[in-house]
């Protein structure tokens, strides 16, 4: 290693900061589909202890995972990772055709018209809308996501708070339920200025959250769970142990408030039982709210949220906040429950014939699993999407014509069963677009989103997404 320099060995980048004294080693995949497309400059600068000191990698291969351990460890070469532009570098894809396949495309204008919608019910109900960033991954769309730029933004996991806080969102909810283990990367973040709040429903977390407030001097902010509609975890309001965690916090740590998300409003469809979801999600909230206020305790926060429930027409007074995420991009799934029109999905993966199977009505094409993801989450409604809906090149739906099957690297595309349509004959090297079930699962298939702009008249624009726990 020369200090001062950046040494790449094989398959592996080391990288030396003098001022801090530190190093970070990532690991890059080794095959690249092009040396000249996957070399390029993958991190600007590291901080301003050695002005112009740049770290040459490849950028297209450079494992997400290390991306958010850099941001950990506090390094300013994480946060300088941002968008890349056409004049940046001359390999940069500028349009889909110039793209390798399967590859993740973002529709700009139907992402901006979805993040509005609800940016506007919001600020008429006049409660705060705190975006759920776990879908999105990246610091580009949650800068569109963040009415401030810096938060209210809500996480589901410590590798997305320590993500986004490397890049100035100060207020984050981490809102998945707390394993002690990770109270030390809570510290280290708070320590840093970022206000992350953690969540928790039992006595035992609770108890790690005093013990660890008090070792570290600081008073972790917590919020209560409460189950409103038996889906996943969660308190009932009514249960004893609400009040007692609330003693234990506000004696010991940060009551916060209380927290609920209506993760059955997934199964039901039509705004009528998307409007009954998110009152019985209010309402219980509200409830373990008052019951803490009786018991002379604070809960500054009421926060509530889903996709579905956020955007139904509800009066949400003593609510201070709303949560969702994946009304970003909207997907099948969400467009199967009537909380959006396909429209309105922002997501597709573009894929590329690569073969037929003529007497099967098959199209074979080479988007499968591992880039569309397992997820058959319209499977159990009124419409299977299969494993996705096809599109033309351009995003026109092509009626009745599905992702049938997958296997890791292949899809099948055909007609959706019992539907009276003809098959479509696609020459090799066509290429088309799959409107995702889950976008949340497909997304995290990929660690770029290339994004078709607004301006027609625009490049696209590539826009690296985080992963990790």
């Amino acid at each position: 290693v020369v200090v001062g320099a950046t040494v790449v060995v094989g398959a592996t980048v080391v990288v030396v900061d003098v001022a801090a004294g530190s190093w970070v080693s990532s690991e890059l995949q080794a095959a690249a589909t092009s040396p000249i497309r996957a070399m390029m400059t993958a991190i600007r600068r590291i901080g301003t202890s050695v002005p112009g000191f740049l770290v040459e990698g490849y950028r297209r291969m450079a494992s997400t995972r290390c991306r958010s351990w850099m941001t950990r460890l506090g390094s300013a070469t994480a946060r300088n990772v941002g968008s890349q532009h056409a004049d940046e570098d001359p390999h940069v894809p500028t349009t889909p055709v110039d793209l390798q396949t399967p590859a993740l495309l973002v529709d700009e204008t139907r992402m901006m018209r979805n993040i509005d919608r609800l940016a506007h019910r919001m600020a008429s109900s006049g409660v705060a809308l705190r975006p759920h960033l776990k879908t999105a991954k990246s610091i580009d769309v949650a800068r569109r996501m963040l009415a401030g730029g810096d938060g209210p933004a809500t996480v589901s996991t410590m590798a997305e708070a320590e993500y986004f806080a490397g890049h100035g969102v100060t207020d984050i909810i981490y809102a998945v339920g707390l394993a002690p283990q990770k109270l030390d990367r809570v510290v280290a973040l708070r320590s840093q200025g970022c206000d992350l709040a953690v969540l928790l429903d039992s006595v035992d977390q609770a108890r790690a959250v005093v013990e660890a407030s008090k070792s570290s001097g600081m008073r972790i902010p917590a919020l209560i769970e409460i189950d409103s509609d038996g889906h996943r975890s969660g308190l009932d309001p009514d249960d004893p142990a609400v009040v007692e965690i609330g003693r234990m916090l506000h004696g010991g740590a940060e009551l916060r408030g209380v927290l609920t998300h209506a993760g059955g409003s997934y199964d039901v469809a039509g705004a009528d039982a998307h409007r009954a979801f998110a009152e019985q999600e209010r309402d219980a909230a509200l409830h373990a709210a008052r019951r803490l206020d009786e018991a002379s305790l604070p809960s500054p926060v009421v926060s509530i949220g889903s996709t579905p429930t956020a955007h139904a027409d509800i009066d949400l007074t003593g609510v201070t906040e709303v949560r969702a995420g994946v009304y970003v991009f909207f997907d099948l799934v969400q467009a199967g429950i009537g909380a959006c029109t396909i429209d309105d999905i922002a997501l597709s993966v573009l894929t590329t014939v690569i073969g037929h199977q003529h007497d099967k009505g098959w199209t074979m094409i080479d988007a499968g699993w591992m880039a569309m993801s397992r997820d058959r989450g319209t499977a159990q409604q009124e419409l299977d999407q299969g494993y996705g809906l096809v599109c033309q090149e351009d995003g026109t739906v092509i009626p009745d014509l599905i992702v049938t099957a997958t296997s890791q690297e292949h899809g099948t595309i055909s007609v959706r069963p019992g539907a009276d349509a003809t098959p479509v004959r696609f020459p090799i090297g066509t290429q088309l677009r799959i409107l995702p079930n889950h976008a949340c699962a497909t997304a995290s298939q990929f660690d770029r989103y290339h994004v078709l702009p607004t301006d027609d008249a625009a490049p696209m624009v590539t826009w690296p997404r985080m992963g990790g726990w």
